[in-house]
């Protein structure tokens, strides 16, 4: 095999699919837009995208900031800077990790589901009586999926800011030393309102990437209960790794 032919038809492949879920993205937002409305789907979507994931985003922060806490007081200890934890502590929860692990929570979870979900419906036909009833599936499966995402991983991410920041200053006030007041201070004064905003715009982009890869990968599963287990698994990996890439390109744009 000529190996520039394969690459040829790799990238081509590649823009394919790329052009495809661009504009599969496009259809379900504008859907969001135009009449009829399914407030109803919205919030239940929002219900279980959003209300249903706190435990585990909880959890996670919580977790992290402690241990971000303790991996900085010890590499801060070493330049003899184990005053500089608070701040970089909030800044590294805000601006990259909580985000991150929540879109990255929800990516585990929720991406899987709804491909399961809308997969199952594929499978069985229920998407083709959808359209026969002349309901279109993008207005009543997609769009409400994309908006609930995008409105719910802001709200997530605030949460795990405030706890991931909350893990961090228990380690510090009960195993480092630290004075409460003044870590709080410390946060407080350190952050600038652009730090929590740029998060939060990264957690909206992260949402859509989660709904939009769960919805695609169930709205084109094939192959019955089998495909509808490659769609959930394909749905989980591409939604984490656009959650990366999405993230460089955001930080590069957000600190240039």
């Amino acid at each position: 095999m000529n190996p520039l032919a394969a690459l040829g038809r790799a990238t081509l492949g590649a823009a394919r699919r790329t052009g495809a879920v661009t504009l599969f993205g496009a259809r379900g937002l504008l859907s969001a837009f135009t009449r009829p409305f399914f407030p109803g789907q919205t919030a239940r979507q929002m219900l279980v995208i959003g209300f249903r994931s706190l435990p585990v985003v909880g959890l996670t922060a919580v977790f992290t900031g402690a241990a971000l806490a303790l991996n900085i007081h010890t590499g801060g200890g070493r330049l003899n800077a184990e005053q500089v934890m608070p701040q970089i502590v909030a800044l590294g929860i805000v601006r990259e990790l909580g985000p991150v692990l929540a879109a990255l929570m929800l990516a585990g979870r929720v991406s899987a589901a709804i491909a399961a979900e809308i997969g199952a419906m594929r499978a069985t036909e229920q998407i083709d009586a959808l359209a026969t009833l002349s309901t279109d599936p993008y207005r009543y499966l997609v769009a409400p999926r994309l908006a609930a995402a995008i409105l719910s991983l802001p709200l997530l991410t605030a949460v795990a800011d405030i706890l991931g920041i909350a893990g961090g200053w228990l380690v510090a006030t009960a195993t480092l030393d630290f004075d409460g007041r003044l870590y709080i201070r410390n946060t407080l004064d350190f952050l600038e309102p652009w730090d929590v905003i740029s998060g939060l715009l990264k957690a909206a982009v992260f949402g859509l990437i989660v709904a939009l890869m769960g919805c695609w990968h169930g709205f084109h599963a094939k192959g019955g209960a089998r495909g509808v287990g490659r769609a959930a698994t394909f749905a989980v990996v591409s939604a984490a790794v656009l959650i990366f890439a999405a993230d460089y390109l955001l930080t590069g744009v957000f600190t240039a």
